[in-house]
């Protein structure tokens, strides 16, 4: 188990300069993606190095973004700017998280501008509207030359630190993860809130680079 990557909602300027400003503070380079025709959404890929990525999503105007719950959450964060909606957690045995959490498994598909279809599974889209502090849980199909982070340049930028707002034992209890545990990749800062969905979720990303820490 692992952080994957982080979700950032394209703000008005567009999904294009939206990546753009985000890679020009990092200091990596924007890597095309393509649309997400079951989530109504598209996007582009910030490659990191340690096997994570930022993804940087606009939602697309079509009907199925309007019933599919990730294109909901990408709208509506857009919608009051842009910004991070969410992060996600890559496991090993997605069908055992199911069975624990009582979720569903949703499918993901997308086809990169040279043909290469990328395959994987989730759990999570209906906590985006109603806990966006839970991570998705996110299982790739496919061989790991294929995952998104493998586009990175070598001695890049890596995820450091992620700051959420919200409560610690919950999403704990969600990864079921015993209370003892600790991340040793990235460094965890939470903002204890209890109440209204809208004040929690993930509220920053750290990020080493080599021009030093940028904090987004």
């Amino acid at each position: 188990m692992r952080v994957d990557h982080v979700g950032f909602a394209a703000g008005p300027e567009g999904l294009a300069e939206t990546a753009r400003s985000l890679a020009a503070r990092l200091g990596v380079r924007v890597a095309e993606g393509g649309p997400h025709p079951r989530f109504g959404t598209r996007n582009v890929v910030l490659p990191l190095s340690e096997g994570t990525y930022v993804e940087v999503v606009e939602v697309l105007d079509h009907p199925v973004a309007d019933k599919a719950l990730f294109g909901r959450a990408v709208r509506e964060r857009s919608q009051a700017g842009g910004g991070w909606f969410t992060w996600s957690v890559l496991v090993d045995d997605l069908e055992s998280y199911r069975d624990r959490l009582g979720e569903q498994i949703e499918e993901g598909v997308r086809r990169r501008p040279d043909g290469v279809e990328l395959r994987w599974r989730q759990i999570g889209a209906p906590a985006l509207n109603t806990e966006p502090q839970l991570p998705l849980l996110i299982e790739w199909d496919g061989p790991a030359t294929q995952h998104p982070s493998a586009l990175s340049l070598a001695g890049g930028t890596r995820l450091a630190g992620l700051t959420i707002a919200g409560q610690h034992s919950r999403v704990r209890d969600w990864l079921g993860l015993p209370p003892e545990f600790c991340s040793d990749r990235v460094e965890f800062t939470w903002l204890d809130v209890v109440g209204a969905r809208r004040a929690t979720g993930l509220r920053s990303v750290t990020f080493e680079t080599t021009r030093g820490t940028v904090e987004i």
